[in-house]
């Protein structure tokens, strides 16, 4: 059974190994959303398994029965499997079951939608990060609060995953607020949705005004640390080499 990893979505980004399980499996079982973004060439002759939001449980278990009866098997996930992806409740489903001796697992890694989100910006996670989703339907908001608020402390750049839906409306104002406690209004923060998709838009805006902006949840933000800077019309966090060597050395020369 193979959990594949599909990317942020263009076909461009989908890993060779990846594509080649898809090409070899018998059963791709996903998200219908995701299975839309793959090649319909990858998915012809398949047998197609699809639910919709909220339907993980149920599509990952039928996945693991059709890998029991000797099916060659494809759970697909969007950006990297390991990231918010199925990797995790595959393996757990597995191991409830006590089916681990008997089912083999293989991860297919991709690029996670961070990764497409920070090209797009240009460099803003060249230095320490931290990701943390703002959907409270798995995590209690007051974890989420706490996981904020350490990692704004701790100044890393915070990658925001889910910043809004139609039900979670304040949240966002709530974690902005929280990081204005330890940084400057005038923060880098980058916002990109649908990131290496059909009608992909990325902007730059600041942390005093990043409550304002117009995001879902096909949205990402980068919320730089209190080094990050914007560079021309990209956003850039400094690693510190120009700090530590820049004196020392004639670049030009």
């Amino acid at each position: 059974m193979t959990i594949v990893s599909i990317g942020p979505g263009d076909p461009q980004y989908l890993a060779p190994k990846a594509r080649t399980a898809l090409k070899q499996a018998e059963v791709i079982v996903g998200y219908k959303t995701y299975l839309d973004l793959i090649d319909a060439e990858l998915l012809e002759g398949k047998e197609i398994i699809s639910t919709g939001m909220k339907g993980e449980i149920r599509r990952c278990s039928m996945a693991i029965d059709k890998a029991l009866k000797g099916k060659d098997t494809a759970v697909v996930s969007s950006g990297d499997a390991g990231i918010y992806g199925m990797a995790g409740l595959v393996l757990e489903l597995i191991a409830e079951q006590d089916f681990m001796d008997r089912v083999e697992i293989e991860v297919i890694p991709g690029i996670p939608a961070l990764s497409a989100a920070a090209a797009l910006l240009g460099a803003p996670l060249i230095h320490d990060f931290a990701v943390i989703s703002l959907s409270d339907l798995m995590t209690p908001w007051e974890v989420i609060r706490q996981r904020v608020e350490a990692a704004a402390k701790a100044d890393f750049v915070l990658v925001i995953y889910n910043p809004r839906s139609k039900k979670r409306v304040w949240q966002l104002e709530k974690v902005r607020d929280l990081i204005l406690k330890h940084r400057s209004k005038h923060t880098p923060v980058g916002i990109v949705r649908n990131a290496a998709r059909k009608g992909e838009t990325a902007q730059i805006t600041t942390l005093s005004h990043m409550g304002e902006a117009s995001v879902d949840m096909l949205s990402i933000l980068l919320v730089g640390n209190s080094g990050t800077r914007v560079i021309g019309d990209k956003m850039v966090t400094p690693r510190g080499y120009l700090e530590k060597y820049g004196e020392k050395e004639d670049f030009w020369q």
